[in-house]
């Protein structure tokens, strides 16, 4: 190509119309390849977070950290740097920078040698008054090397003047609040916390004598290890001595799973409640299908997205599937823009169609959710441009109308389509012929058969609702990261 060759390439990070992942988490007790099965369950946590992973292992004196930017199929299925790992109790982080910048010492597990021993933690979530705790410890002589709110958690825990460990830990809990899912490893205890109202995922899996924590259950496949159960929200469960002790400090809540870990964050194999995710996004679609069907030729999903939703409305309506959106899956997370008059194709390195499939059909488009709505503009144009005779959009969940603050990285408020424009409005944006989406008690009906219960509403849904479950402190006093120290973000120490 004349352009490759006349025109430096730049690479840019595509940005996503999609609501990026958490984190993903792995710890592991008394294996002797423990380094290596978190390695394997972060490669299956891979969806979680594609910015940074890290281990950091115990060999019963020492402690051995390894971090990394990228992938962790880029540097840990290297057999040296697995022999910097050694023994047999380790932790695992994928991580995707929902507060703090994208640099290397930001990237978990963090590790701190404290008065009571080694302590190393990973985090999946966001604490939500990280910035006043982090302003209030910096005065009483705190030092912080990152600008994640995890090494709040470490500096609270540090601070703390009770004695033992697990006396630390919660009183270190009943400072932070948020949406949080941790793991922690001391030089006797392998530990996991999950925050009073179970927003971020985490569950507890068996290997012969080993007890794992991790974010899915697709992490437990990997491995070859049986599901035990899920960590109860407002729970710390101890591993000491292979034996597990539970603790629940918290006044009890009713419990509030974050409403899409069914809809899109989960792997689609892994389990909550005891059903694959995918079930639960196939009989969104059903739902969908009751609320919304109209006469059309065919039926397509935006790869992969909204696979199981066309699928699960498909069946319902009796109409034709057809995967007229072919995703390309080599594409990574950046892309070739060589000069400013082809960035509009950004999307077609991810998709194209299936001309022969969608000419002179109507279609009824399906995708899991509409964020920004730039990259369904494009896809609409895209069918139009390959023949189809009308395109109607069909969203398997409620308008996103409100961010999140308890650890997805996600548009504001003021980014989020269906905040600032009607119904009409959006699909006229999105050049569709229609636009529905899922109502809310759909939802509803779809994963538990439920109506949602106003007064204690079954999950975390203030995407839809605007109602945060957690009070956000941070937000309500107008803080922001402080840069502490004149090193810059980029530097690694």
């Amino acid at each position: 190509m004349k352009i490759l060759e006349t025109q430096k390439i730049k690479l840019k990070k595509f940005k996503s119309d999609k609501l990026r992942e958490e984190c993903g988490v792995f710890g592991i007790s008394n294996h002797r390849d423990a380094s290596a099965l978190v390695a394997l369950g972060l490669h299956a946590l891979q969806h979680r977070g594609q910015e940074g992973c890290g281990i950091v292992s115990f060999d019963g004196k020492n402690y051995h950290s390894e971090k990394r930017q990228g992938l962790v199929g880029d540097h840990f299925t290297d057999p040296e740097i697995l022999k910097k790992l050694p023994w047999n109790f380790a932790i695992g982080h994928n991580r995707y920078s929902t507060t703090g910048e994208t640099s290397l010492r930001n990237i978990q597990p963090f590790f701190a040698d404290l008065h009571m021993g080694g302590l190393s933690i990973a985090h999946n979530g966001n604490l939500t008054n990280a910035l006043l705790l982090r302003e209030s410890l910096v005065k009483e002589g705190a030092i912080f090397r990152t600008t994640s709110d995890t090494e709040t958690i470490v500096q609270l825990i540090a601070k703390s003047g009770r004695e033992k460990f697990t006396d630390k830990l919660i009183d270190t809990l009943f400072q932070i609040q948020g949406g949080y899912a941790l793991v922690l490893m001391t030089n006797k205890k392998l530990v996991g916390v999950r925050d009073p109202f179970g927003i971020r995922p985490l569950i507890i899996g068996k290997l012969k004598n080993s007890y794992i924590f991790a974010s899915e259950t697709c992490a437990l496949d990997i491995v070859g290890a049986s599901f035990v159960r899920e960590v109860q929200n407002g729970e710390i469960v101890i591993v000491e001595n292979e034996e597990l002790k539970s603790i629940k400090p918290y006044h009890k809540q009713k419990q509030r799973t974050c409403i899409f870990e069914y809809i899109y964050f989960a792997r689609p194999d892994s389990l909550i409640n005891n059903k694959c995710a995918y079930e639960y996004r196939k009989d969104l679609g059903s739902e969908l299908a009751k609320e919304t069907d109209i006469n059309a030729d065919l039926i397509v999903p935006v790869p992969d997205s909204g696979v199981p939703a066309a699928l699960g409305y498909a069946e319902q309506s009796k109409k034709k599937f057809e995967l007229g959106l072919i995703r390309n899956h080599y594409v990574g997370r950046t892309f070739i823009e060589p000069t400013q008059n082809i960035r509009s194709l950004g999307v077609k390195l991810k998709l194209s169609s299936t001309k022969t499939i969608v000419k002179n059909k109507s279609i009824i488009l399906i995708d899991d959710s509409l964020v920004r709505g730039t990259t369904c503009h494009k896809i609409v144009n895209m069918l139009y441009e390959s023949g189809a005779k009308e395109v109607h959009v069909r969203i398997a969940c409620p308008e996103i109308k409100y961010p999140d603050f308890y650890g997805v990285d996600m548009p504001t408020k003021e980014e989020l389509l269906a905040h600032k424009k009607s119904n009409q409005e959006m699909c006229e944006h999105i050049k569709a012929k229609s636009l529905k989406f899922l109502s809310l008690d759909g939802l509803y009906n779809a994963l538990i058969k439920e109506k949602r219960n106003d007064v204690y509403p079954q999950f975390s849904d203030h995407y839809f609702t605007g109602d945060y479950p957690i009070k956000l402190i941070d937000k309500v006093e107008g803080l922001k990261i402080k840069q502490l120290s004149l090193l810059s973000v980029k530097s690694t120490s």
